[in-house]
């Protein structure tokens, strides 16, 4: 006799459309403000050419605020994530796997969707920890993938929107609800879900809302931990930085009227200070007191018009950002500078010294340390 397939019995309640629809409305306001997070980091980072020149310098805290909701919010994700498949995943085991054309193309994109939040979140919380066990550029990668998790989502909300509809108000009508006694479970679900989002938020978020800095514990960093009282990502040894001996430093501006200056010359120029924030992708950020030279001093001794772009070259010899380019909005306000003095010391070889650049609303990536160049762009 020929055997039938018979597909596992779930005896577990609330694996049912009002719970996933609950647990979905937070994980896809969690996902909505990591994608445009995200977005605005990508474009700070890799601006595209026309707009390259004009990204904005101010608020000075807008990178900090934007790129801490990216990491924060990505982190409520995974209890939500986790939740919202264990509420679906007796769907996958659905017999006959596919009975219609919208059937499978709800299947297909919930497998895209699945697939790509679950990679998403997992290389995200790794590069929080600076930790890449795979062999493609995390940025590109995981910048492409969220364009697709976006898309599946928007397609898989449109399938499913009479289903989400049914199920958005509190009490589902009629015959499409569980029975009543089924309420308090669903309700300290929920609780649960809401409680391990809350509390993995809040044991994170420290690194970037310092107010809250007493309270990190699974964040791989503190706010106020390293030299000069400021977290470090890459050490001048990662970076191939040596000593350098101050009397044998010389910095570059390449313009119109090209220029060198000795660190001490750098010192006897008119010095700056601002408070600042640096705010890293990794998701922590802290403000600081920096003390150096204007960029725009330093651009005008060259003869650089009031709209070119700078690029700065680092002394590093490996790592990625060696170089970074800013537009005019950056390399012309005053608060960008090129820092001597971290908090009132001397930088430390890991923050940069003899000198690094600070600009306020810039990826802690583009901050280049270890700088050694200037050129003037057209």
């Amino acid at each position: 006799m020929r055997s039938r397939f018979l597909p596992p019995v779930f005896n577990g309640r609330l694996h049912d459309a009002r719970t996933a629809t609950s647990i979905g409305r937070w994980l896809g306001l969690a996902f909505a403000v990591c994608f445009v997070t995200g977005l605005i980091s990508h474009l700070l980072q890799h601006p595209p050419v026309w707009a390259a020149g004009g990204l904005p310098s101010r608020p000075v805290w807008g990178y900090r605020l934007t790129q801490g909701l990216h990491v924060a919010s990505g982190v409520a994700a995974v209890p939500l994530l986790l939740a919202k498949l264990w509420t679906v995943y007796p769907r996958l085991f659905s017999w006959p796997p596919v009975r219609s054309v919208r059937h499978a193309l709800e299947r297909s994109t919930v497998a895209v969707l699945v697939a790509g939040a679950v990679f998403e979140v997992a290389t995200g919380l790794l590069n929080t920890a600076q930790w890449y066990p795979w062999p493609f550029s995390f940025t590109a990668v995981h910048y492409a993938v969220a364009w697709l998790v976006a898309g599946s989502l928007v397609l898989h909300v449109a399938v499913k929107a009479p289903q989400i509809a049914a199920h958005w108000r509190r009490r589902s009508p009629g015959t499409l609800a569980l029975p009543e006694e089924d309420g308090p479970d669903r309700r300290s679900l929920l609780a649960g879900v809401v409680a391990a989002a809350g509390a993995v938020t809040v044991t994170t978020v420290g690194q970037s809302f310092t107010p809250l800095k007493d309270f990190v514990l699974l964040a791989p960093r503190h706010p106020d931990h390293g030299p000069n009282g400021l977290p470090v990502n890459r050490t001048a040894a990662a970076a191939g930085v040596g000593p350098i001996a101050v009397g044998r430093y010389r910095l570059t501006v390449a313009g119109p009227r090209s220029y060198e200056l000795t660190l001490d010359e750098l010192r006897g120029l008119p010095q700056y200070e601002a408070e600042l924030p640096i705010a890293c992708v990794e998701g922590w950020s802290k403000s600081a007191h920096w003390t150096g030279v204007r960029v725009m001093d330093l651009l005008d001794l060259a003869g650089a018009l009031p709209h070119a772009r700078v690029r700065a070259v680092s002394l590093q010899t490996r790592g990625g950002y060696r170089v970074s380019e800013m537009g005019y909005a950056y390399a012309r306000d005053p608060l960008t500078l090129l820092a001597l003095r971290l908090n009132g010391e001397e930088l430390t070889p890991d923050h940069g010294f003899p000198v690094r650049l600070i600009a306020p609303n810039r990826p802690g990536v583009l901050q280049t340390k270890w700088v050694g160049r200037l050129e003037v762009l057209s």
